[in-house]
């Protein structure tokens, strides 16, 4: 019966998620907190003094904070509702793409409550910083990366573009996604499934860069030595190669085990057993945006021997 009412009642039960989510992680931390979190607080002291870059991060929270500074003015709640905003509206478009490889919703529905199961989509996101402002613009330019090589359009492929753009503008780790999706398009072009068409998306990704490259090679490249900096590179030794990445990994993987937890619970055994399929293209996409980019990350570790923080 319970399966039953959810399959039937799948889009009602997914937009009163995202009000409940969107309601309570605004209320609490708003009646709980004494002050904003400090994150908050420096981005909105960025904010008071906009720029194309800032010391630490690229400028796209400063200019989110800016527009809702105008608005709401130092009201604190209005910083907690800003970052359920930015989660929910990234719940609502992996809802969207995750119907492209479901024939039914009830999937769909499953896939919301098990990513709301990881920490970075529900403790976390009362403080608004660098980490919540690209949660929007990854699922966005995943959504993107799927839709236009279907569509072939001018539009979709602008539109990749800019949000990808938007992207590095919120923290430079998306360039782990971008490699993913880079390989991928790369692989469709050898096998011909889309044309060089997709260069299209390079433009708007570049003219809303310049900007802030421009600022960076002004600025001896601030962003990065800090960037560097965290991650303790001129303190790394041997040693550093081998315990960083495996501290990283077990790390997400404690970080993972309400999600696998649910999964558990949720999703029942599989009568069959599957294969990857490298031809199989939905197999193949999902890869690359998700395995192969914290992949990436984990080399990055192991070559570099450097620290990568867990948020």
């Amino acid at each position: 019966i319970y399966v039953n009412f959810m399959t039937k009642n799948t889009d009602k039960i997914f937009f009163l998620f995202i009000a409940a989510h969107l309601l309570v992680w605004t209320l609490v931390p708003s009646l709980t907190n004494k002050n904003l979190p400090l994150d908050t607080i420096e981005h909105l002291a960025w904010a008071s003094n906009l720029d194309w870059g800032f010391n630490k991060h690229p400028p796209m929270v400063a200019f989110v904070l800016k527009v809702f500074y105008q608005i709401f003015g130092s009201q604190d709640w209005a910083y907690y509702l800003l970052s359920q905003i930015f989660v929910c509206f990234s719940f609502f478009i992996i809802w969207k793409l995750s119907q492209e490889f479901f024939k039914k919703k009830i999937y769909s529905l499953i896939s919301i409550f098990l990513l709301s199961g990881i920490s970075f989509y529900n403790y976390t996101t009362p403080e608004f910083n660098v980490y919540i402002c690209e949660l929007p613009f990854w699922a966005l330019t995943v959504y993107f990366s799927w839709r236009a090589p279907k569509t072939n359009k001018m539009m979709d492929w602008t539109l990749l573009g800019l949000f990808a753009g938007c992207g590095i503008l919120s923290h430079y780790l998306f360039i782990y996604l971008l490699l993913g999706i880079s390989i991928y398009f790369l692989n469709m072009i050898i096998t011909k499934k889309i044309n060089f068409k997709c260069l299209v998306s390079l433009i708007p990704f570049f003219l809303i860069l310049t900007p802030h490259l421009s600022w960076l090679i002004e600025n001896n490249y601030t962003t990065l030595t800090y960037g560097m900096h965290r991650t303790g590179l001129s303190d790394s030794g041997l040693a550093s190669h081998l315990t960083m990445p495996f501290v990283f990994l077990l790390k997400q993987l404690g970080l993972l085990i309400p999600f696998f937890t649910m999964f558990l619970f949720i999703v029942s055994k599989p009568k069959t057993k599957t294969k990857f399929n490298f031809k199989d293209n939905k197999a193949l996409f999902l890869l690359m945006i998700n395995l192969l980019p914290i992949t990436l990350i984990f080399l990055t570790s192991l070559i570099l021997g450097i620290k990568i923080r867990t948020m």
